[in-house]
């Protein structure tokens, strides 16, 4: 096996290495020199886009059309996107691996899983009049430069909001690139612009000139991490300065007599130069070194390295990392070093196996450490093994060890290697894993329809697998050429028993498709009734959906459905659609009551619900202020009742009749004798009237409305009291008799306080026993006459009871009485 160190080389004081990743990416007759290539970051999809301003070899009339054809690393084509709107001026990808074109008129289209779906704005602030001319990246969005030098940005792809930058000047741009917001102070992006012989900084509020005098600059880079920006000049030198543009750290030069095309970082720590067939890398303190290729090279950068691209092959250059360099360093003596070549020792049975532990047995944990480390920095399946070999036979001389870190990088390489297949063409570094995460890399994988290995890979490390069996399902509803019944069955079979599986996500790509029927039935198996509704609406399923609701019980969710269908049926259908669904119903009508009466008055008349419509109208009469709009109210109120044969109704159209004399009584009254009678019961009107002084009107209004006798007897008795007319009250004490008995009036005077008056009505309470007639007299205070009750029925208990609230000539009287009933010896 090779070494591990046949690819390094060295670079002032550093390493670097270029592994091969893979070979024979892309076919011998594909002309990279002539297309525009963008590199997905983290290892991602690439993207090649005909140059439009170069000539290419005419090869038939299908490969003369325009198109974006993206591809894996490993030179698989995932997907081939026709183009036909206009010149790309900007192509790059996203964090998330968003494919982004931006077009000569600002219209961007932002392709979101690498299979021809795509959202689609435009930039505005005048892109449209002078035209974009080039685009610059980052992870979460760009900027578009104008032909007038004028910069809009775009901050989020989800939320695109185009916001044009500060103005610079209108001289020429020989270059620019740009800083992303994270790295930046304001938090707002920053745009390098190479003008004249200096640069210009230029972000949402200021164009500042930097004041440099070396220009002009052909190239601008920025580092990954935004600290370093390099510089190249037109007579071929390379500078590495801050981003702040205060320190010069290194200068290079290239003696190159045509200017690169492209410049790149290659991590934090070098830069990297490519002309046709040659590239430069660029070391701390100006060391070189240089690479010769037999065909044109492309740079596609990432966060730790950068990619070269050819016909021929893929490869990725990087600085080594330093625990690579430590174990695999000629000469290296370090505990991991001596680890590796310990395992090497027992593998060949040697004795220097265990001489090796023993040197390094106090630093044994650190190099155990430090190989677990080292292996997932490695490409090569070999070296990891024996790598974790090492790490495996360290731990197991060591009394006490945490094996987690062991074990978790033994599932990252698996998963590692897996991805790195030229099958797949993910060639992930493991600093690139760590930032992409299991989870977004499991959606790369679903994005290119490798759902096999996606589901291996969760389940390999505990991850929910429900989003890809959904984007599975939606993608077999879009692509199936089954008929729609086959495709549910094939769908519902392959997902039964899944947990948290959306139907509702799965239904909604099939009608998206045109497939109206299979979402229908799709969604027959999505248990969430709040999912199911709104994609039956949007399907104008609306039936279906407010059944949905109902069966649900959710009264929120039929609420939503009955608002939707409202605003979109004419109200005779929209009535017609809830009038066999009780609930519905009953929910609109308690809803309308508070909000909405005209709708509910449209209801009751769509229904023929006489009695419910004369109701409230009823209610909105009594709550009017204006006597003529209440007995307009009332009249409306009737005449829905006449028509009605239901006894019930004749009933409450007597009733409102009744209202109506009632309300013309009181306007009466309250022109022809004092203001307050409108808006009073009948029963208020009469003990108003009464209290007034106006008994005759009252007495007519009780014959004109038919007041029954005792009703009567009741409302001029408290008013009598409330008035404290005892006059009258003692005249009705003459009468023989009375509709509601002489008790009322005993109970209503003594509680006004009239004891006397109220002593005349209890002798006329005959049907009321003695003791009952005893205890109204003591009640007004009148003992003695209490006692004569009590001896007229000879109740001896009753008088001894008595005589401890008599006193004075009533208690001798109470004494007598008792004399008089007690037996004689």
């Amino acid at each position: 096996m090779a070494s591990p160190t046949a690819d390094w080389e060295r670079v002032g004081d550093r390493y670097y290495r270029k592994v091969k990743l893979y070979d024979a990416v892309f076919d011998q007759d594909l002309e990279l020199e002539n297309y525009i290539i963008a590199g997905a970051p983290y290892g991602g999809a690439i993207a090649l886009y005909r140059d439009e301003e170069k000539l290419h070899a005419y090869r038939g009339t299908q490969a003369a059309k325009s198109s974006i054809d993206i591809y894996s690393c490993a030179g698989k084509l995932i997907r081939r996107i026709n183009w036909d709107k206009g010149s790309i001026r900007g192509l790059g990808w996203s964090e998330d691996e968003r494919l982004l074109l931006i077009t000569e008129d600002g219209t961007v289209r932002c392709y979101y899983d690498l299979q021809g779906d795509f959202t689609q704005f435009t930039l505005g602030n005048g892109a449209e009049e002078h035209g974009v001319k080039a685009c610059r990246f980052w992870s979460s969005g760009f900027v578009a430069i104008l032909s007038n030098n004028h910069l809009i940005a775009v901050s989020h792809y989800s939320e695109p909001r185009p916001k044009l930058l500060a103005t610079p000047p209108e001289d020429q741009v020989h270059s620019w690139a740009l800083i992303p917001p994270a790295y930046t102070l304001s938090r707002s992006v920053e745009v390098l612009l190479a003008i004249g012989q200096s640069i210009y900084v230029v972000d949402a509020t200021e164009a500042e000139d930097r004041i440099l005098q070396n220009g002009p600059f052909k190239h601008i880079s920025v580092s990954p991490n935004g600290r370093f920006v390099t510089l190249y000049t037109e007579d071929g030198k390379v500078w590495v300065i801050s981003s702040d543009f205060q320190n010069k750290l290194s200068e290079y030069d290239s003696k190159a007599k045509t200017l690169p095309k492209d410049v790149q970082w290659c991590g934090n720590n070098s830069v990297v130069l490519a002309w046709e067939d040659e590239v430069h890398m660029v070391g701390p303190n100006g060391a070189a070194l240089k690479y010769f290729y037999d065909g044109w090279v492309h740079l596609l950068a990432d966060i730790d390295g950068v990619r070269l691209i050819t016909n021929d092959v893929c490869e990725f250059l990087q600085k080594v990392p330093d625990v690579t360099e430590e174990v695999f360093k000629l000469g290296s003596t370090s505990p991991a070093s001596v680890l590796l070549d310990a395992v090497d020792q027992l593998e060949k049975k040697s004795p220097k196996a265990d001489d090796n532990i023993q040197l390094i047995r106090s630093n044994l944990d650190e190099a155990v450490d430090t190989c677990v480390r080292a292996a997932g920095e490695e490409y090569s399946t070999h070296w990891q093994k024996q790598l974790m070999k090492a790490a495996s036979f360290g731990k197991s001389v060591l009394d006490f060890y945490n094996s987690d870190d062991f074990v978790e990088m033994c599932e990252t390489l698996r998963v590692l290697n897996a991805v790195r297949d030229y099958r797949i063409g993910l060639p992930l570094s493991y600093d690139q894993y760590l930032r992409i995460t299991p989870e977004r890399l499991i959606q790369r994988l679903m994005n290119r329809h490798e759902y096999l290995l996606a589901i291996r890979i969760s389940e390999y490390l505990r991850l929910p697998t429900d989003k890809i069996y959904v984007h599975w399902a939606s993608q077999k509803v879009r692509t199936s050429s089954s008929d729609e019944d086959t495709i549910c069955n094939q769908v519902v079979t392959k997902l039964n028993g899944k947990r948290g599986i959306s139907f509702e996500t799965i239904a909604r790509a099939a009608y998206d498709e045109g497939r109206g029927h299979l979402a229908t039935q799709l969604l027959n198996h999505e248990p969430r009734a709040g999912k199911q509704v709104p994609l039956l609406l949007s399907m104008e399923e609306d039936e279906i959906a407010l059944d949905k609701a109902i069966s649900s019980g959710d009264t929120d969710l039929i609420f939503f459905v009955l608002l939707h269908l409202k605003k979109k049926l004419p109200l005779a259908s929209f009535f017609r659609t809830i009038s066999n669904r009780p609930t519905a119903t009953a929910l609109l009508e308690s809803s309308a009551r508070t909000e909405a009466h005209d709708l509910l008055k449209d209801l009751y008349y769509q229904d023929d619900c006489r009695l419910d419509g004369s109701n409230l109208l009823l209610s909105e009469a009594l709550a009017q202020s204006n006597l003529q709009t209440k007995t307009d109210k009332l009249k409306l109120a009737s005449k829905l009742l006449s028509d009605s044969k239901d006894p019930t109704a004749l009933l409450h159209l007597k009733s409102q009749t009744e209202a109506q004399h009632l309300l013309r009584l009181q306007d009466a009254l309250d022109r022809e004798l004092e203001a307050g009678y409108t808006g009073l019961s009948l029963n208020a009107t009469l003990h108003r009237l009464i209290l007034n002084g106006y008994s005759k009107r009252a007495l007519k209004t009780q014959s004109d409305f038919r007041i029954p006798e005792k009703t009567w007897w009741w409302l001029r008795l408290r008013a009598l009291v409330a008035k404290r007319d005892w006059g009258e009250l003692e005249e009705s004490a003459k009468s023989r008799k009375s509709p509601i008995g002489w008790e009322p009036f005993f109970n209503e005077v003594l509680g006004a306080g009239n004891t006397k008056l109220a002593g005349t009505f209890v002798a006329k309470c005959t049907a009321l026993t003695a003791q009952e007639r005893s205890e109204m007299w003591a009640k007004c205070g009148m003992v003695g006459k209490a006692g004569e009750e009590l001896f007229k029925v000879k109740d001896l208990n009753g008088l001894e009871l008595l005589r401890s609230e008599a006193s004075g000539g009533a208690g001798v009287e109470i004494e007598r009485m008792i004399a008089q009933l007690r037996p004689r010896k």
